[in-house]
C-alpha cells in the first residue's frame, strides 16, 4: 500500500532529527541525518498501521493513494537564500 503522510523533521540540540506526523500522532522516529530519519519512517509507519489494525481503527482516508501503480506524490519545503 502506498501512503501519503505529512512529516515534520525537527532538529535536535544534541544532533540528529526527530520525525513526527501531524496526521498520525503515534508516528515518531528519529535519525542522525535527514536521510536516516526518513529511512526510519517506513518502519515507524508500518508499526502505526499494525497498531491501528489491531485496535480496529481506520487510517485517515486522505492518506491512501488510490492509484499506487501510476502515482508519485511529492511535496517538499524549500527555503530560498
Amino acid at each position: 500500500m502506498l501512503y501519503k503522510v505529512p512529516l515534520v523533521l525537527s532538529p535536535q540540540s544534541e544532533g540528529g532529527f526527530t520525525v513526527t506526523s501531524p496526521l498520525l500522532p503515534e508516528l515518531v522516529t528519529e535519525g542522525e541525518t535527514v536521510e536516516e530519519a526518513l529511512a526510519n519512517v517506513r518502519d515507524a509507519l508500518a508499526a502505526v498501521v499494525e497498531a491501528y489494525e489491531d485496535l480496529g481503527r481506520h487510517l485517515p482516508l486522505n492518506m491512501q493513494v488510490a492509484d499506487a501503480e501510476n502515482a508519485l506524490w511529492l511535496e517538499t519545503v524549500v527555503t530560498a537564500p
